[in-house]
C-alpha cells in the first residue's frame, strides 16, 4: 500500500515537471516557426499530453482488456472537458478565439459522433481504425498551414515585431518538448501503476477502474499542462490541449490501437458513458459562444458535472 501511493506522488511530481518544459517548449518553437499557440496546443502539446492514454489502450488492448481501453479514452475525453478545463477556467477566464469554435470543436464533435456510430456493433475494427488516423492526417495537416499562413500576415502587417534570431538555435525548444513528453509518459505510467493496484484492491470493474482511476491518471498531464498555461495566461495553449486531446484520443489513440488488434465495446460503455461524452462537449459549445470566454462559472458547472458523473459510475 505505502509503495503504491509513492508511485502516486512520484508520478504527479515528474507529471508536473514534463507539463511545465512541455508548455514552455511549445510555447517558443510556435513563435519560431510562425504557429499559433493555438496550433501547438491542438498538436504538439496534445500529442504529447495524450501518450498515457496511448500506452495504457494499447497495454490494455494486447492484454485482452478492452474495457480500459475504451474506459480510458473515452473517461478521459470526459474528464478533459469536465474537471480539467473545469478547473483552468475556475483559476482565471479562458478566452476562446474564432478558430475553436469554427473549425476545432465541430472536429472534436464529429470524431466523438464517428465513434459513437461506429461502436454500435459492439467492435472498432483495424479499417475503422484506419480511417480514424487518415482523418486525423488531414485535420493537423490543414491547422499547421492554415495557421502559418495567417500568423506569418499577421506578424508581417505588425512594425518592430521581435522574432527569434536565426542564428539562434532551436534545439533548446525542441528539448523542452522531448523532456516534457517524456517526463508526462515516464510520470503518468509510475501513477498508473499505483494507482491500478489500489483500485484492484477496492475490487472494482475493469470498467470502473478505465473510466475513473485510468481516465484521471493519463488526464492528469492535461491537467497539470492545462493549469500551468492558465497561470501563465497561454489559454489559447490551455483550451487548444483540451480540444486536441481529446481529438487525439479518439483518432490516434483508437486509431492505433484499432489497427494493432480489434477493440470489442462494452454496452455500457456505449449505453451510458459515451452519451455522457457527447453531451458534455455539447455542452461545451455555448460556453465558448458566450462572450467568447469560458467563465469561471462555467468552469464550476463543468466541475460539479465531472463530481456527479464519477458519483454516478462508482455507485452503480
Amino acid at each position: 500500500m505505502l509503495f503504491d501511493i509513492f508511485l502516486l506522488v512520484t508520478g504527479l511530481f515528474v507529471l508536473i515537471l514534463g507539463g511545465d518544459f512541455l508548455v514552455r517548449g511549445a510555447s517558443r518553437i510556435a513563435l519560431r516557426f510562425h504557429i499559433s499557440p493555438l496550433v501547438i496546443g491542438l498538436t504538439i502539446v496534445a500529442f504529447g499530453t495524450s501518450s498515457p492514454e496511448l500506452l495504457v489502450s494499447l497495454k490494455s488492448a494486447l492484454a485482452g482488456s478492452p474495457d480500459l481501453t475504451m474506459g480510458n479514452v473515452v473517461g478521459s475525453n470526459i474528464a478533459n472537458l469536465a474537471l480539467v478545463l473545469g478547473i483552468a477556467a475556475m483559476i482565471g477566464p479562458i478566452r476562446v478565439k474564432a478558430s475553436i469554435i469554427k473549425l476545432d470543436w465541430p472536429v472534436a464533435m464529429g470524431s466523438s459522433l464517428l465513434l459513437y456510430f461506429l461502436i454500435i456493433d459492439g467492435l472498432i475494427s483495424w479499417y475503422e481504425g484506419l480511417l480514424f488516423i487518415i482523418l486525423l492526417l488531414i485535420y493537423t495537416i490543414y491547422i499547421i498551414l492554415n495557421s502559418r499562413k495567417e500568423t506569418k500576415a499577421i506578424r508581417a502587417a505588425e512594425k518592430g515585431f521581435d522574432l527569434p534570431s536565426s542564428r539562434q538555435s532551436i534545439r533548446k525548444e525542441i528539448f523542452f518538448i522531448l523532456i516534457g513528453s517524456l517526463g508526462l509518459y515516464i510520470g503518468a505510467d509510475l501513477l498508473i501503476e499505483g494507482a491500478q493496484e489500489l483500485a484492484r484492491f477496492l475490487r472494482v470493474s475493469e470498467r470502473v477502474i478505465g473510466i475513473t482511476v485510468l481516465a484521471i491518471g493519463t488526464s492528469l498531464p492535461e491537467l497539470v499542462t492545462s493549469i500551468l498555461a492558465a497561470f501563465k495566461k497561454e489559454t489559447d495553449l490551455a483550451l487548444g490541449n483540451l480540444i486536441g486531446s481529446n481529438i487525439f484520443n479518439v483518432l490516434s489513440i483508437l486509431g492505433i490501437t484499432s489497427i494493432v488488434t480489434e477493440i470489442q465495446v462494452n454496452e455500457v460503455i456505449i449505453g451510458s458513458d459515451m452519451l455522457w461524452m457527447l453531451g458534455i462537449t455539447l455542452v461545451v459549445l455555448p460556453m465558448m459562444i458566450y462572450k467568447r470566454t469560458i467563465t469561471r462559472v462555467g468552469g464550476i458547472i463543468l466541475f460539479v458535472t465531472y463530481l456527479y458523473y464519477t458519483y454516478s459510475v462508482v455507485s452503480q
